[in-house]
């Protein structure tokens, strides 16, 4: 028998150049991840729960890399979830913040932010 073991994560990266609080910035990055996982198939989610929920945060220095970023998870078909604030607080409404990427395997995710600093 085989066993073939595939490592699942979920990345969330926010974007820095807007400066928000703590508070502000750890709110996005969790609407981003539960909102990603909510896309996710029911399966790859199983899979990642049973790894530890594994989530890395890094950072982005403007829309324009969050933008690049979705378009190459759009291009690999990865599930993803890029959250735009509501403009109740700190923000204007609208404003991009986070965009997850996955849950998904860890070496797909790796090809498009393997070079991305850590928040």
């Amino acid at each position: 028998m085989v066993i073939v073991s595939v490592l699942m994560k979920q990345v969330i990266v926010v974007r820095t150049d807007l400066e928000m609080s703590t508070g502000k910035l750890v709110a996005q990055a969790c609407h981003a991840s539960v909102a990603a996982a909510l896309w996710a198939p029911v399966g790859i989610l199983g899979l990642w729960n049973l790894g530890g929920q594994t989530k890395i945060a890094l950072r982005a220095r403007s829309l324009s890399e969050l933008v690049e970023l979705k378009q190459k998870c759009e291009e690999l078909v990865l599930v993803h979830a890029l959250v735009s604030d509501a403009g109740r607080t700190e923000l204007a409404p609208g404003t991009a913040t986070a965009l997850a990427i996955g849950p998904a395997d860890d070496k797909l995710i790796d090809k498009i932010t393997g070079a991305i600093p850590l928040l």
